[in-house]
C-alpha cells in the first residue's frame, strides 16, 4: 500500500525512521518505508480506522470489561486513544520502544499526556513484561519496518505475556497472513495457552488476530454470543456481529464453540 500522497513530518531514528503522511483526510505513520502502520480520520481522531485495530478487540465478546490493558506497540496510538475514550475507568498502559515513535503519536495523532488512566513507557517490551502480572488484557502489535519484531514473537515471549496476565485474561495479537512465520507463530501460541486461541481475519488474506486465553472463556450460547456482538456493535460502533461470524467459519476454531 503506498500512501506517500503528501509527507508531513519525518523523523530519523537509530531505530526505524519514522514518517507521517496525509491523503484524502488520513493521517498515516509509517516505520522505514511507505507500509501503513496506524491510520486516522482527522475527522474522527478517536475512531478506530483500519480494520485490524477493529478487530483486536474481538477479546470483548468472551470477556468483561477489562479494567486494565497493556499495549504493546504505540503506533499512532489508535487502541490507546479508542480506549481511553470509550472506557475513561480502565487503567491503560502502552508500551514503546521508539521515542520517536511516542512524539509523533501525541504530536500529530492527538495521543493524550498521561493521567492516572494511561501511562506511556518507553520501554523494550521483551524486557518488560518480564515480572508484570495482574493485567486482564495485552494487546500486542509488534511489527518493525518489515515484518513482526522476533524479540515480541518468541515461545519465551508469550510465555511472558501468559504470566503476565490475570486468571480471566486474554492476549490479543496482530499476525500477518502472508508472514513466512506465520505458522510458526501460530504454533507457539497455541502451545504456549494449550490449545485456548481463535483467529480472526480482519480481512482476506491480511492481518489475522490471535485470541489467546488464560482461561477457556465459560461456554456461552450461540445465542447469548451474538446478543453481545450487537450490544458491543451499538456502544463501539464497531462490526462485532461480522466479527463473530468470521470466527464461527474460520478453520481451527470451531471447536471453540461447543
Amino acid at each position: 500500500m503506498r500512501f506517500f500522497k503528501r509527507r508531513i513530518h519525518k523523523a530519523v531514528s537509530d531505530l526505524d525512521t519514522v514518517e507521517i503522511s496525509e491523503q484524502n483526510g488520513i493521517r498515516y505513520l509509517h516505520l522505514g518505508n511507505d507500509t501503513v502502520q496506524s491510520a486516522m480520520k482527522l475527522a474522527a481522531p478517536n475512531a478506530l480506522e483500519l480494520t485490524y485495530t477493529q478487530a483486536m478487540l474481538g477479546f470483548l465478546l468472551f470477556t468483561g470489561t477489562p479494567a486494565n490493558a497493556m499495549l504493546i506497540g504505540l503506533g499512532g496510538g489508535s487502541l490507546t486513544k479508542f480506549l481511553y475514550h470509550q472506557y475513561p475507568a480502565m487503567q491503560l498502559t502502552a508500551i514503546e520502544i521508539n521515542p520517536k515513535v511516542i512524539q509523533a503519536a501525541r504530536q500529530f495523532f492527538f495521543v493524550p499526556d498521561d493521567d492516572e488512566h494511561l501511562r506511556i513507557v518507553q520501554a523494550d517490551a521483551a524486557q518488560f513484561i518480564v515480572d508484570q502480572e495482574g493485567w486482564d488484557c495485552i494487546l500486542l502489535d509488534g511489527f518493525d519496518a518489515g515484518f513482526q519484531v522476533e524479540a515480541l514473537a518468541s515461545e519465551d515471549f508469550y510465555s511472558r505475556c501468559l504470566q503476565a496476565l490475570s486468571p480471566a485474561g486474554v492476549l490479543s495479537v496482530n499476525l500477518w497472513g502472508s508472514d513466512p512465520k506465520f505458522d510458526i507463530y501460530l504454533q507457539r501460541l497455541t502451545e504456549v495457552f494449550d490449545q485456548r486461541i481463535v483467529c480472526l481475519p480482519a480481512e482476506k488474506r491480511g492481518n489475522v488476530i490471535v485470541l489467546a486465553f488464560t482461561e477457556r472463556p465459560a461456554t456461552q450460547s450461540w445465542q447469548l454470543l451474538q446478543y453481545r456482538a450487537r450490544q458491543l456493535e451499538d456502544k463501539l460502533g464497531l462490526p462485532f456481529v461480522r466479527f463473530l461470524d468470521r470466527l464461527k467459519h474460520t478453520t481451527g476454531n470451531a471447536d471453540f464453540f461447543d
